[in-house]
C-alpha cells in the first residue's frame, strides 16, 4: 500500500493555483487501461508541468501515488449510469485508504447507492484524512457541496446530467457562477478542449483546470480526428 497524502485544504488550495490537474484515466476495454500504462501516463504528465493527478479506482490510485510526489485526487467509478463517481462511503474510504489526497465524488442531488447523504461521506472522508472534491453539476449543487464541508467543487458533470447545458466546449457559465457564490476553490472540467479553454476557465473563476481526454486518451482523439475526416 502506497504512502497516504496528507495536506491541510489551504496548503493544497495553494498548491494548485492556476495549475493543471491532468485526468489519467481510461474507460473499460481501452487498451490504455492498465496500471502501469497509466502510471507511465501520470509521470509523463508530471514531466509537462501537471500540479496534481485525477486517477479512478484504487489500485491505480495506489500505483500513482507511489511513483510521483503530486497530490492525487482519486476516485472511483462503478456503473455508467447515476451516482457512478465515487458511489458510497465505502468507495471513497477504499481511495483515501490507497492514499489520495482528495477523494473526488459525485455531489450530485441524485440518490446515493448506499443511502448516505453526501455530507455524510465528506464527514467520513475528512475522517480518514483526506479531502474532498464535488463533483457537480449545476450551481445549485456546487453552493450545497460547499455548505456540506467539501474542501473543493469541480464543475465535472455539467452536460453529463440530464438537465444541464449539452455543449462541445466547458460549461464557463457554470465556473464563473460558483466562484462568485462559493468561497472554496473552483475547479473547471469537462470538454476543456484547448489551452485556450483552461486558460479562458481561469479567466472566468477557476481557481484550477482538470483535463483529461485532450491530453491522455489517444482513443477518443484518434476517433475525433477519423470522424472529422469522414466529413470530406
Amino acid at each position: 500500500m502506497s504512502t497516504h497524502q496528507t495536506w491541510a485544504a489551504s496548503d493544497l488550495a495553494a498548491e494548485l493555483q492556476g495549475g493543471l490537474i491532468v485526468s489519467c484515466q481510461a474507460p473499460p476495454g481501452d487498451p490504455m487501461r492498465d496500471t502501469g500504462t497509466l502510471v507511465r501516463l501520470a509521470r509523463s504528465a508530471a514531466a509537462g508541468g501537471g500540479a496534481a493527478i485525477r486517477a479512478n479506482e484504487p489500485e491505480v490510485v495506489a500505483a500513482v501515488v507511489a511513483a510521483l510526489d503530486l497530490p492525487v485526487i482519486g476516485l472511483w467509478k462503478d456503473g455508467d449510469t447515476g451516482v457512478y463517481i465515487t458511489p458510497t462511503v465505502r468507495h471513497a474510504l477504499a481511495i483515501a485508504e490507497a492514499g489520495a489526497a482528495v477523494v473526488a465524488a459525485d455531489a450530485t442531488d441524485r440518490p446515493r447507492a448506499d443511502g448516505s447523504t453526501f455530507a455524510e461521506l465528506v464527514t467520513a472522508v475528512h475522517a480518514a484524512d483526506a479531502l474532498v472534491m464535488a463533483d457537480v453539476a449545476t450551481l445549485a449543487e456546487g453552493v450545497a457541496a460547499a455548505a456540506q464541508g467539501a474542501d473543493f467543487v469541480s464543475t465535472t458533470l455539467s452536460g453529463y446530467v440530464p438537465g444541464t447545458p449539452r455543449q462541445t466546449g466547458p460549461d464557463l457559465t457554470l465556473v464563473e457562477d460558483l466562484a462568485v457564490a462559493i468561497d472554496v476553490p473552483v475547479v473547471a472540467e469537462g470538454r476543456i478542449n484547448t489551452p485556450e479553454d483552461a486558460a479562458a476557465a481561469l479567466a472566468r473563476g477557476a481557481h484550477c483546470v482538470v483535463v483529461g481526454t485532450a491530453i491522455t486518451a489517444p482513443t477518443a482523439l484518434t476517433a475525433r480526428f477519423v470522424a472529422g475526416l469522414a466529413q470530406h
